[in-house]
This record gives C-alpha cells, structure tokens and sequence, in this order.
C-alpha cells in the first residue's frame, strides 16, 4: 500500500483519485471544492484539510489541476503565501504531476524540490470515460528509474508512455491535442459541407468511420455534436489554454503551422461566441448556427442496410 496525496478532484482527477483509493492505496485527497473532496472521500480516501496536508506524509504526491499557474500557485505560492506543498514532500517520494502544463514549469519546480524528492510529468489523455475505467495513457517523462518506480501506481489509471526526459510528457500531451484539436474543428467543417449538399448525418458517419477519414475524433467526438450536448467533460477555456501553451512550444519550429493556427482561431471564435465555459465540441456548435443546419442524430439511428 503506498501513501498517496492527491490535490485536484475536477472532472479528471476526481475518479482518477478514487481509482487508486479502489486500489487499496491510502489516499489523503485536496480540493478547494467541497463538493469534490465530499465525493472523493465516499469513493474511499482521507479529507487532507489543505494541499500541504495533502502532501505531508506521501509516498507520492499527484496533482490534477486546470493550468501551469494552478500548479505553481499550489506547489510553490508565493512568498507571501507561505510553504505550498512541494516544500511538504520528503526525500524519496515522487511527485507526479498529471496536468496538461508548461514543459519549462515542471522543471524549474522540480529544481527547486527539496533534496531526495523526484518529480514526473504524466499528463493523461483518454477523456473521463478513460479516468473512470482505468484506460487512460499516460505519458510519462523523468528519469527512468523514478518513473519505473511509480509505474504500479500509475498503472491504476491506465497505460504508461514513457516520453522522455522530465518535461516531455507535457510536450507530448500537448503534441496529441494538437492532433486532436484540428480533428476536431475539421470534423464540425466536414459533416456541415455533407449535410448542405444533401446527405443524411448517419449514412455520412458511417462512410466516414469507414474510410480514410476514419479516427478516434471521428468516432468518440461525433456523438456528443450529435446529442447536441458537445461533451460539457471538456470546456473551450481548457482547448484555448492548451492551444495557447502550442503556441509557446511552436515557436521553437521556426515555421508557419497554418492548420494549428487555424484551428486556435476556430476554438477561440467559439469561445468568444458561446463563452469559455461551453463544451469543447461548440467549435461544430458555431458552424451549425451560422449555417443554419442541424446535426442532430438519434441515437437509436442504424445504418439503412442495416435496418
């Protein structure tokens, strides 16, 4: 059984922490959200009363937080702020940080550990379905030896990819939202240009999961345009931030990235019409409006040679 320290028990990180509570680890859970610390503690960890108190005493400390400032606010405020919880951890145990953050942050912060304590970046991908079942990936970068030591941890949550050096798992999150992103807003484009030019939405679908076109976007995303509900699990404030954290790291290519910075324009047109707060896929939402089309498909749909 290994001590765990779990500060952030948003849409992710909360079943990622009740996982590993499931797993019989002790886990000492923080969250500025009653709510969620409330939820965590029926799921089966300890109520810490503060991120430090989360972090005292852990073998291993997670943090699953929105952005680069949350974690840096949480693991080493200000000087005003007192001691956060990085200066809380031992020598010997392993901080792994699972958010979608700064490469050049986890860094500085882990140079400024105390002496014996480790630092991982593991931000994650696979959605909440994923954070729920334990099938998320993980990519993973630090030293080797520490990474293969929190391994049977991490493997509660899913599958480990070790990146690299410490700070090239962000790189690579990053990287896979990239992808991602630009899936997602050609996705919208695509099944709007079908639909205008008269094909019904499922036979479109099918012909598109079926083809070259055919991707994880294609076939988690599509149902939740298709529900009208845009997946609410992820909001346009999390895609703008990451999408401006590609930008930092675009520039080391020294070359125009004409279709990331297309679909940054699409997530932010987006957010500046619905708010930050609307669901990712409100990037097909928008389409939808200014074309005056719907997407709506039933759920129950099946393919006409199939019915």
């Amino acid at each position: 059984m290994t001590a765990i320290g779990f500060i952030g028990l948003g849409t992710m990180g909360g079943p990622m922490c009740a996982r590993l509570a499931a797993a019989g680890h002790s886990v000492r859970a923080f969250d500025l959200s009653a709510d969620a610390l409330d939820a965590a503690v029926a799921a089966g960890a300890d109520a810490a009363i503060s991120a430090v108190d989360a972090a005292t005493g852990a073998d291993v400390l997670f943090t699953s937080l929105p952005a680069p400032a949350d974690v840096e606010a949480v693991m080493a405020p200000g000087d005003d702020d007192g001691d956060g919880a990085l200066a809380a951890l031992a020598s010997g145990s392993v901080w792994v940080d699972l958010t979608t953050s700064r490469p050049d942050l986890i860094r500085r912060l882990a140079s400024e550990a105390p002496d014996g304590v480790h630092a991982v970046d593991s931000p994650v991908t696979g959605a909440v379905d994923g954070a729920r079942n334990g099938s998320l990936a993980l990519f993973a970068g630090g030293d080797r030896s520490t990474i293969k030591h929190v391994r049977p941890v991490l493997e509660h949550l899913g599958s480990v990819i070790e990146c690299g050096a410490l700070g090239t798992g962000c790189v690579v999150k990053l990287v896979t939202n990239q992808l991602w992103f630009v899936g997602a807003a050609a996705l919208g484009e695509a099944l709007a240009v079908g639909v205008a030019n008269g094909v019904q939405l499922g036979e479109l679908w099918e012909a598109i999961k079926h083809s070259v076109a055919d991707s994880f976007v294609a076939r988690h995303d599509a149902p939740s345009i298709f529900a009208g509900h845009y997946d609410p699990s992820f909001s346009l404030a999390l895609c703008v931030k990451d999408l401006g954290l590609l930008a930092e790291l675009a520039e080391s290519v020294g070359a125009d990235l004409p279709m990331t910075t297309a679909a940054r324009d699409a997530f932010e047109r987006a957010a500046e019409r619905y708010g930050l707060d609307a669901p990712e896929l409100s990037v097909a939402r928008r389409i939808e409006d200014d074309a005056d089309l719907s997407l709506r498909l039933d759920g129950d749909w099946v393919p006409h040679w199939e019915a």
